[in-house]
């Protein structure tokens, strides 16, 4: 134990796999998610053990692709109960990159407590060479200890840069630098273990947030339709057909979609679904009443989020209301 462990913070790691805990079958490209244990991947980083007193709970062993609303709800619940014990400094979540952004969101949304949570992966399987996962690992331990982080938001810890859970998306399929800022940029550098801090986050979110899923068993179906030359009416027909609440438009452009398309958005929405307009271009704002009339046609406009996200928020805010005025002010405040 190092001198003056005594004072170290008290951190707890809920681990739900991912590729920082895969290891590779044939030695040099594919792997296994989640195929060790977190204890493993701290005996790879013992430098951590100066760092905080690290717990280690896990609550799913999956790849990212996996993740699904009743993983939501179970990970929220206990990541909930450990921001409430009084003795816990923060929390470090380990998940895989694929949906990380999804989730981190979501936590940001729903978790009630200042307290720093940060979530952490990598690209390169444990067992690969130059694997990225313990560094990753040890930046994401530091910033969850550090006091100068509460009141910020869920975090992302990846290749050397610390994310806002809002700001921050996969953009690339397996380089080590595939997160990036979107809007609003990044919320800081760790750079092993030293900080360079930037401007904090100005939409409202965790301790400030209106949505929460305690005692909830399932969240509202919300199905992404990604839009295309070409498009017909056929995606979004089966979506109402298979019962979503809410819609979220992956449009080209400014969240635009072909006339067909548009028409079935439109019945869509007269049907009493939640219908939202957001962008595949992966930037940019989705304003309303641009090119296309959302008063008219009963549209909510997705503002900043790409369509994963707007997903994410559509689903909590249905939880809380129906009215489409009302979740579009989600969508401008969150």
């Amino acid at each position: 134990m190092p001198a003056g462990s005594a004072a170290l913070p008290r951190l707890r790691i809920l681990a739900t796999g991912g590729t920082i805990a895969g290891a590779q079958v044939d030695g040099t490209r594919g792997y296994k998610a989640a195929a060790f244990s977190t204890d493993a991947l701290l005996a790879a980083v013992p430098q951590v053990s100066a760092l905080a007193h690290l717990e280690v709970e896990a609550v799913a062993a999956i790849g990212s692709q996996d993740m699904d609303d009743a993983t939501w709800l179970r990970l929220a619940a206990r990541a909930q109960a450990a921001l409430d014990d009084p003795t816990l400094a923060g929390l470090v979540i380990t998940h895989g990159t694929d949906t990380m952004e999804e989730t981190a969101f979501f936590l940001n949304l729903v978790l009630r407590s200042d307290k720093p949570v940060v979530l952490v992966g990598a690209m390169r399987p444990a067992t690969a060479i130059s694997a990225d996962g313990p560094m990753n690992l040890y930046n994401a331990v530091a910033v969850a200890a550090c006091p100068e982080m509460r009141r910020r938001g869920v975090l992302v810890v990846a290749n050397d840069e610390i994310h806002f859970a809002r700001e921050v998306a996969k953009t690339n399929t397996t380089q080590v630098g595939t997160f990036r800022a979107t809007h609003r940029g990044l919320a800081g550098l760790v750079n092993s273990g030293r900080f360079h801090l930037y401007a904090p986050p100005t939409r409202r979110h965790t301790a400030q947030s209106v949505f929460s899923v305690a005692g909830l068993t399932a969240l509202p179906r919300v199905d992404i339709v990604y839009a295309h030359a070409g498009m017909d009416r056929a995606l979004i027909d089966a979506a109402v057909r298979a019962g979503a609440r809410g819609l979220v438009l992956a449009g080209v452009g400014d969240g635009n979609l072909g006339a067909a398309a548009l028409h079935a958005a439109a019945d869509a929405a007269r049907q009493g679904l939640a219908v939202v307009r957001s962008s595949r271009t992966g930037g940019g704002v989705v304003e309303r009443n641009i090119e296309i009339d959302d008063d008219a046609l009963g549209f909510i406009a997705a503002d900043e989020l790409n369509p994963q996200k707007a997903r994410v928020l559509l689903q909590l805010g249905l939880t809380q209301t129906a009215d489409r005025a009302a979740l579009q002010e989600f969508f401008f405040a969150y």
